[in-house]
């Protein structure tokens, strides 16, 4: 009796062990097949500045990683400061319903970032460089040195460290430029006066000045894209990693950051993964920065959670899918930012032709750091002569309640058409939308913008936005 029950446990032991053997095989190879994740993110750089985009900055690496990959034609992001944006890009949520949407914020006890999802699944999930997020039990990355830069001899060790464990690996590599004070670069190679001014600056010597010592900035950025690319080959993971370069939102010249026009919330998006992503296409899809979380869950084999606003990119990075979504969103606080105003809240919504912006505060004047910057300063002073000057400065201080683009004929968003009874139905059809997304995130409107200080400091990271203060004239380089 004993030695039959030796022999039906020898059988149902070696039973288990052939119906493991496959899935600890598929388990393995799944590990094996996994692809690595190289992000890397500039700061205050407006995508239309970039060579690959039609810019003035000289930006080889960049270029060419837009020839080995997708380039994104119409890629958005929630709202147009450095602290909402990165939560948004790390939660796969819009910055309402994490509750990071004034600037120096922090995330609702309880959210899950893109650690909490990709930990699971086998990744070990670092970041180097600009952080502007919290709380830490939100954000648990692996954090390598780099405070307000990426530090590439980290990132070269911790990827030395994630092949021997034979561990993929998910990397933010996160730049504070082209942020200001624009102090990095060669400005030389930049000759102010040569410089192609946008329609929407006023033409002094300042901004041109300074806008030469922007570009260099850009082109240092762009020598960082070239460290972590390098960094990929020597370590010859290349081919098993999908690189996303991103921009971040528009510079802090006047009509970008901080606001919902395009130059504010649009940004330049690049991905590279050879194997998969067809070589030098170009995508019109209209995609968001909320969608990065959830593609790399879905590309490291796992499934987005259900919770998330963004949605996988995966069909568009392939070539299987040409459009992603049919409508952007954004929005702008200016309470609690340097030099803003009490309380100015922007919400926007965006079709491929057309974008409607909605300011809840039009009788407050729009202010913040810009507005106090000398280029700014020299703007006003040309406005006390010229009516051209005085047109674009008033413009941007003052909004009236609602706003309508025609994108495609006017991509600066200069002929406001809200009050044109041609193009009712339109604004119509994008207030609905705007409203219900508003509703959907638990956005008031207004009284969200009064509570913005109750989401502000606590949590904050311990590293701070730099002051967007520039002092003297031009830099030294």
């Amino acid at each position: 009796m004993e030695t039959r029950r030796q022999f039906l446990k020898t059988i149902s032991m070696t039973a288990g062990v052939l119906a493991l053997a496959p899935l600890s095989g598929i388990a393995a190879r799944k590990k094996q097949d996994q692809p690595n994740f190289l992000f890397i993110i500039g700061d205050d750089c407006t995508h239309r500045d970039i060579g690959c985009y039609g810019g003035q900055a000289h930006t080889p690496n960049i270029d060419r990683l837009a020839k080995q990959g997708m380039r994104f034609k119409q890629c958005f992001q929630a709202a147009p400061m450095c602290s909402p944006t990165r939560h948004n890009i790390y939660t796969g949520l819009y910055p309402v319903k994490s509750g990071a949407y004034p600037n120096h914020t922090f995330a609702k006890e309880g959210t899950k970032s893109i650690v909490h999802y990709l930990e699971p699944l086998g990744y070990r999930v670092a970041i180097s460089g600009k952080r502007h997020i919290g709380p830490a039990e939100v954000f648990p990355f692996e954090s390598l040195a780099g405070t307000k830069n990426p530090d590439f001899d980290a990132i070269d060790e911790f990827i030395t460290s994630a092949r021997l464990d034979k561990t993929p690996f998910c990397l933010f590599a996160c730049s504070n430029e082209p942020h200001s004070p624009w102090n990095k670069g060669d400005s030389s190679r930049y000759d102010p006066a040569k410089i192609k001014l946008p329609l929407y600056f006023v033409d002094t010597e300042r901004t041109r000045s300074d806008m030469a010592d922007y570009l260099a900035e850009i082109t240092y950025l762009d020598s960082q894209v070239g460290e972590a690319m390098a960094l990929l080959d020597k370590h010859d993971i290349a081919d098993n990693t999908l690189i996303i370069f991103t921009s971040e939102q528009g510079s802090s010249f006047p009509f970008g950051k901080w606001t919902c026009y395009d130059t504010g919330l649009q940004t330049a998006f690049i991905a590279r993964w050879p194997g998969k992503i067809k070589a030098g296409s170009v995508s019109n899809a209209m995609i968001e920065y909320v969608d990065v979380t959830p593609t790399f869950v879905d590309a490291a084999g796992g499934k987005p959670a259900s919770v998330l606003d963004g949605k996988s990119l995966a069909g568009v990075l392939t070539g299987k899918a040409k459009e992603h979504k049919e409508f952007v969103f954004g929005l702008h606080t200016t309470r609690g930012i340097i030099n803003g105003s009490d309380h100015f809240g922007i919400r926007m919504v965006r079709s491929k032709r057309f974008a409607f912006i909605l300011n809840l505060s039009p009788e407050i004047t729009f202010q913040n750091a810009a507005t106090k910057d000398p280029i700014f300063e020299s703007w006003k002073e040309k406005a006390k002569t010229d009516p051209d000057a005085a047109e674009k400065v008033r413009r941007y201080h003052h909004r009236p309640a609602e706003e309508l683009y025609d994108i495609v004929n006017d991509p600066y968003e200069w002929n406001n058409l809200a009050d044109n009874p041609e193009y009712a139905k339109v604004k119509a059809q994008l207030k609905k939308q705007l409203s219900a997304w508003m509703k959907d995130q638990g956005d008031k409107g207004q009284q969200t913008e009064l509570e913005a200080h109750e989401h502000q400091n606590k949590g904050r990271s311990k590293t701070p936005e730099p002051s967007t203060k520039k002092k003297g004239g031009r830099k030294k380089k």
